[in-house]
């Protein structure tokens, strides 16, 4: 079996170094001021997640993040320029490893979303409530920076 550079490099994440992922955290105001988060799914094991990828070289991180939110369900917006927070993830690898890795938030307040997008045929996207998206999503850490989220918004 060979191995590529990409995956020797993913493989030495085994050793316990956190690899960094950015994230968009879209959200818009709905009727009533009310917030709405949207979601979408993963490629592999659909489960409902938020934007992110890995950081591109030459962009900031809250661009890398704004790029993943295009990229994976079309909306474009105002980022943020400073993380909400950071959760950690396990991101499953195309082999069945599994790689760690630490994922910085930037909100992105949502001003439209486009026809069409690159990934828009492999995932789903849905606008949810703050609640139903902090119970939505699986890791703790995410939830409770969408709730963060919620009461900075309307505090």
């Amino acid at each position: 079996m060979a191995f590529s550079k990409e995956s020797m490099r993913k493989s030495s994440n085994a050793a316990g170094a956190k690899r960094v992922q950015y994230a968009a955290l879209p959200y818009r105001l709905s009727g009533r001021s009310r917030t709405e988060v949207m979601l979408v799914t993963s490629r592999e094991t659909q489960r409902w997640i938020i934007p992110k990828g890995w950081p591109q070289r030459g962009r900031a991180p809250y661009d890398s993040a704004a790029r993943e939110a295009f990229e994976e369900a079309g909306v474009v917006g105002a980022v943020g320029r400073r993380s909400v927070g950071s959760f950690p993830y396990e991101k499953r690898l195309k082999g069945g490893g599994v790689m760690v890795c630490e994922v910085h938030v930037f909100p992105l307040k949502v001003t439209r979303q486009s026809k069409q997008w690159p990934e828009k045929e492999q995932r789903d996207v849905k606008w949810l409530s703050i609640k139903q998206a902090a119970e939505t999503v699986h890791e703790p850490m995410l939830s409770e920076i969408i709730r963060r989220l919620g009461h900075k918004l309307v505090d």
